[in-house]
């Protein structure tokens, strides 16, 4: 009866999105081209679980032929504060020439995406991508399975990584635990292809242990 009480007038709908971004967090994936260049993808689908990190990539992207080539990579968290930066490189692809898919999408070519956003790059300890100084967490990864989505034609695939070694900035990090402290932390979230920051803590979990 309670939980009737506080749904009174509270009508729903159903509806059909053509997305389903319900506010997940912003990945800047770090590759190596080729040539060893290094390249960026901005991923708004990431799930961690462990040390898994599970991310949702377009497969005409330059960042999937990096990934499975070189079987490694950085996840770059930015904070909500970098938006801008980010969307800098959001339409921007490392392929040459632009897939077809792409450009219909609006994306165009880009060699030096550290240069367009102004991010200074970082040598990694465990693996060959650089890492985004600007961005508070950076996740060192390997690949270890690329699932084809069903059906392929949906245009993009599942990757399964696994953490090799995890940078925080300093201010975000508990000394005495070596947690993430979660009130300084306050990551870019894309919710229906608009970015969003956190609020004010509401609670925390039974598990929390910062």
């Amino acid at each position: 009866m309670i939980g009737a009480r506080r749904l009174s007038g509270v009508k729903s709908v159903q509806i059909t999105p053509r997305i389903l971004y319900f506010g997940t967090p912003v990945v800047i994936l770090s590759t190596l081209n080729p040539d060893n260049t290094p390249n960026l993808s901005v991923l708004s689908s990431a799930w961690a679980l462990g040390q898994r990190v599970i991310l949702g990539l377009g497969v005409d992207g330059q960042g999937i032929l990096n990934l499975e080539r070189t079987n490694e990579c950085v996840l770059n968290l930015p904070s909500s504060q970098m938006w801008e930066s980010v969307e800098r490189i959001a339409p921007t692809t490392g392929r040459d020439p632009v897939p077809i898919t792409k450009q219909k999408m609006g994306y165009r070519f880009e060699a030096n995406k550290f240069g367009i956003a102004d991010f200074t790059p970082l040598p990694s300890a465990t693996v060959s991508a650089p890492r985004i100084a600007e961005c508070p967490l950076q996740l060192e990864a390997r690949l270890l399975k690329i699932h084809a989505a069903s059906p392929p034609e949906d245009g993009f695939c599942i990757v399964e990584t696994e953490v090799t070694q995890v940078h925080a900035h300093t201010n975000l990090v508990i000394p005495t635990s070596g947690h993430i402290d979660p009130s300084r932390w306050n990551p870019l979230l894309y919710v229906f292809r608009h970015y969003f920051g956190t609020g004010a803590e509401l609670g925390r979990n039974f598990r929390a242990e910062a």
